[in-house]
C-alpha cells in the first residue's frame, strides 16, 4: 500500500507514473500564448514533456519528432492560474474550544473527490491555498494543492512527505471574525494581546529546543509550539483574514514585531492604506466580490484595492475564497480590476506568478517558461474578456479539464451539488471519463 511506502520510495513511484504517463511530447502551436513573464507570442508553439515545459516560442520552434501536435490556432494559452486562497476539498479548520489551533491542519480533512477540486479545474485553477476557515485567531495550517486529478491528498499536496514536510502557511485571523465570548477575544485589542502572548511562549519554546539541540530534542513535545516556531523560523507563511484599514495595520505590527513572513488577504480597505503595506513588504490577496451583501467591516471595500496596491508598489494577488466566489468564474476578477484601472501586465500576474510568490511556488509555477511545470489553460479567447472561456485546463503535462468532455461540461456549467462525491471523476482507465 502507497501509505506504507518510505517517504523516498512515494517520491519515487510518484516520479515515475508522472514520466511514464508523459514520455510522449505534445505540442501546442498557432495560439497566441502568455508567458507573462514576457511579452505575448502570436503564432506560439508550446511544447511540454515529462510534465514540464521543455520549449516556448514563435511558429519556427521546433516541435520533436513523434509528439501529439495540437491545433491551437484563435486560441490563448497562458499559466495555470494560482489561487491563494480558497475552502475546496470540503476541509476544516479548528474548533471553538480555543481561538488559536497552530497545530490543526487541514491536510488532515481534505477530500481529494470533492467536486469543488473538479470545479476549480474547469475554472483554469492549477495550485490553490486551501485554507481553514477566518472564526478564530489561528484556525489551523493551511495546504498547498496541485490541482491534478487524484484519489487521497497524497496525490494533491505539494510536498513529498505529508508527514514530515512543511505543504502549506498557518491562517490566522482579526477583526469581526474571531471575535466572542470567551476563551474568545471580546474586542480587537485582546485579540492582538492574545495572539502576543503566544507567540512569546513560541519564542521561549523555540529557546528551548535549541539548548536541547533540536526540535525533535524537547520532551514532552509540543504540536502547538512547534507550529507557531515554524512561523517564527519563517518556514511557513501566514496567511491572514483581515478588512478594515486598522486591522490591516495590527497584522503588519504583528509581523514586524515577530519577524513572521505575512500574506494579507481580503484587505477590503487597502486602498486606505497601500502606502503602508508597501513599506511594510507584506504581499496581499484580495477578492473582487461582485454581487452585494457581505460583512459591515467589508463595507468601503472597492474594486480599486488592486490599483491602489500596483501604485504604491505592493506584491498583490487575486483569489476566489470559494465558495464566497465560484472558482470557475476565477478569471473575471482580473477583467474587474483592469476595469478598475489595474493595468493588464499586473492584473494577468495577479492571477499566476504574484499568487505563486506568496506560496513560494514561482520556481515550479505561474509563468509558462523552460523547465517549469506543464501547468497551462487553453482559452477561447482574451482572459479578460467576459466572452472568454476555459477549454481546457492541463497539469503537469496531463489534461484535467476538457470543455469538449460531457462529464467536464457540467463542472463548468452546471449548478452547485451537480456531482456529489466525485461521482463523475473518473481517472485514466476507469468508466466514464
Amino acid at each position: 500500500m502507497r501509505r506504507t511506502l518510505s517517504a523516498a520510495l512515494v517520491g519515487a513511484v510518484a516520479a515515475a507514473g508522472a514520466l511514464s504517463a508523459q514520455e510522449q511530447p505534445h505540442a501546442f502551436r498557432g495560439a497566441t500564448l502568455l508567458p507573462i513573464a514576457g511579452q505575448p507570442i502570436q503564432n506560439g508553439v508550446l511544447v511540454v514533456q515529462g510534465g514540464k515545459i521543455t520549449a516556448i516560442g514563435g511558429a519556427d520552434t521546433p516541435i520533436p519528432a513523434g509528439a501529439v501536435v495540437h491545433d491551437a490556432s484563435g486560441k490563448t494559452i497562458m499559466p495555470g492560474l494560482v489561487d491563494t486562497h480558497s475552502h475546496i476539498g470540503g476541509g476544516d479548520g479548528g474548533d471553538r474550544s480555543t481561538p488559536i489551533h497552530p497545530s490543526v491542519r487541514i491536510l488532515d480533512a481534505i477530500d481529494a473527490r470533492d467536486d469543488g477540486i473538479q470545479k476549480a479545474q474547469a475554472g483554469g485553477i492549477t495550485t490553490a491555498n486551501v485554507m481553514p476557515g477566518s472564526g478564530l485567531l489561528l484556525s489551523g495550517q493551511t495546504v498547498y494543492l496541485k490541482l491534478r486529478d487524484g484519489n487521497d491528498i497524497y496525490d494533491l499536496a505539494y510536498c513529498q512527505d505529508v508527514l514530515r514536510d512543511i505543504c502549506g502557511g498557518m491562517k490566522m485571523a482579526n477583526g469581526t471574525n474571531p471575535r466572542g465570548e470567551p476563551p474568545f477575544p471580546g474586542t480587537r485589542a485582546r485579540a492582538a494581546s492574545m495572539m502576543r502572548e503566544r507567540f512569546v511562549r513560541a519564542q521561549e519554546y523555540r529557546d528551548k529546543a535549541r539548548r536541547a539541540g533540536g526540535m525533535d530534542k524537547v520532551t514532552p513535545r509540543d504540536l502547538e509550539m512547534e507550529g507557531l516556531v515554524e512561523v517564527l523560523d519563517g518556514r511557513r507563511t501566514v496567511h491572514f483574514h483581515t478588512h478594515r484599514a486598522d486591522d490591516i495595520l495590527t497584522a503588519l505590527r504583528l509581523a514586524q514585531e515577530f519577524g513572521f513572513r505575512i500574506v494579507l488577504h481580503h484587505v477590503s480597505e487597502a486602498w486606505k492604506v497601500a502606502d503602508d503595506i508597501a513599506r511594510s513588504g507584506a504581499s496581499s490577496s484580495i477578492i473582487v466580490v461582485d454581487a452585494p451583501g457581505g460583512k459591515l467591516e467589508a463595507i468601503d471595500t472597492r474594486y480599486e484595492n488592486g490599483v491602489a496596491l500596483e501604485r504604491a508598489g505592493a506584491l498583490v494577488a487575486f483569489h476566489t475564497d470559494d465558495g464566497i466566489t465560484d472558482s470557475r468564474w476565477f478569471l473575471r476578477q482580473a477583467g474587474l480590476g483592469v476595469r478598475a484601472g489595474m493595468s493588464r501586465e499586473r492584473a494577468l500576474e495577479a492571477m499566476t506568478i504574484a499568487g505563486a510568490r506568496m506560496l513560494g511556488l514561482q520556481d515550479r509555477v505561474g509563468t509558462l517558461e523552460r523547465g517549469k511545470d506543464a501547468d497551462f489553460v487553453v482559452l477561447s479567447g482574451d482572459p479578460l474578456s467576459v466572452y472568454t472561456r476555459v477549454e481546457q485546463t492541463w497539469v503537469e503535462g496531463s489534461k484535467v479539464f476538457d470543455f469538449a468532455d460531457a462529464n467536464d461540461r457540467m463542472y463548468a456549467v452546471g449548478g452547485f451539488g451537480v456531482f456529489r462525491d466525485g461521482a463523475a471523476h473518473a481517472h485514466e482507465g476507469e468508466e466514464g471519463h
